[in-house]
């Protein structure tokens, strides 16, 4: 008996949650030529400045200083009032004033340390030509 459909060539890559994974590279090697032409165009001029881990650095915002100041006046009344046993009616005027001080600082750290791996990227740039 004939078949009514065509088997397929490869599996089907999905997992339980549906994501197909991709394979890597599977062909042949690269030649040293090819590899430096691959390097050589990612550090174009316009190529963000990496930050550690080699990810892209993004700009300090307002926005990113006010989250992460309002995770730590979360984290700060939470401790207070469930292991200190402090009223949170007395740690709230505390959280507001924590909170009018970490914004301010945590965006202006972020920028300190934005602007000193500008430097630093800058430095190893000019240092690798």
């Amino acid at each position: 008996m004939a078949q009514a459909k065509k088997k397929r060539n490869s599996k089907h890559r999905g997992n339980a949650a549906g994501v197909v994974e991709t394979r890597g590279r599977t062909g042949r090697k690269l030649s040293d030529r090819e590899q430096s032409k691959n390097k050589s165009s990612g550090d174009a001029k316009g190529a963000a400045p990496r930050g550690p881990g080699g990810r892209p650095m993004r700009q300090p915002s307002w926005r990113s200083a006010a989250t992460r100041s309002m995770v730590a006046v979360v984290i700060f009344v939470a401790v207070l009032s469930l292991l200190l046993k402090v009223p949170i009616n007395e740690t709230l005027p505390v959280a507001g004033l924590m909170l009018v001080f970490y914004i301010p600082l945590s965006y202006y750290t972020d920028r300190w340390l934005y602007r000193r791996r500008l430097v630093k990227d800058a430095a190893a740039r000019k240092g690798k030509r």
